[in-house]
């Protein structure tokens, strides 16, 4: 399933940091959320493309789907997706750990397309660290002298895979880390506000929306 981009909007709910992008490309052949569906295709990474969004100051596409049993109990219970960052900072509080909802959304991947690697690079860091992370640039810039030792090179060390682009399609530049048959990935406040706000955009694009009593 993939939603599709509509306009800029800033969610009115927690602190304000989550921006939906507009639809297009940055100098990219195709249309954000068609980059995705080719991107996701050639990854082999499971779920909803959902709609480009600034998260962490970086503009990124997540790839994600519900958690059945949890979300099933997030519904019963009436506990809405939580998007406060100092309250979610709370939860991973040892004390909290009986106490908070259970992470209801499974974020396969997280997608940084961008004319440039360097943007793109620094866009996909951050979330490499909980989840599989790739970058999408095109193909003109992979070709360039100097990309396997500049891009490739940092871009294995943090585990992120490298996907170029152009008419004729997507290309497979460097294989990431999969998070797919690791162990449960410790969560942080970070990755589980993510998870949060990622669980929230599921609930809005995939109805019918629950009912929370």
């Amino acid at each position: 399933m993939t939603a599709t981009p509509g306009h800029i909007a800033r969610d009115g709910r927690g602190n304000g940091q989550v921006d939906l992008c507009q639809t297009g490309a940055h100098g990219l052949p195709f249309s954000v959320d068609r980059l995705a569906e080719l991107a996701v295709d050639a990854l082999g990474w499971t779920g909803s493309v959902l709609p480009a969004m600034r998260l962490l100051g970086r503009r990124i596409v997540p790839v994600a789907e519900l958690v059945p049993d949890a979300h099933a109990e997030r519904v019963c219970l009436g506990s809405e997706p939580v998007l406060d960052r100092t309250e979610i900072a709370t939860w991973v509080w040892p004390e909290m750990a009986d106490r908070v909802p259970p992470a209801a959304a499974r974020v396969s991947g997280v997608l940084a397309p961008a004319r440039h690697w360097r943007s793109a690079l620094t866009a996909a860091v951050p979330f490499a660290r909980f989840t599989s992370a790739a970058l999408v640039v095109p193909r003109r810039v992979s070709d360039r002298d100097g990309f396997v030792s500049s891009c490739l090179m940092r871009a294995r060390q943090f585990g992120v895979a490298v996907l170029s682009v152009d008419e004729d399609g997507i290309r497979t530049e460097l294989e990431g880390r999969s998070f797919e048959d690791s162990a449960s990935t410790r969560q942080t406040a970070v990755s589980r506000w993510v998870n949060e706000v990622v669980y929230d955009q599921l609930l809005a694009t995939e109805a019918p929306a629950p009912s929370w009593g």
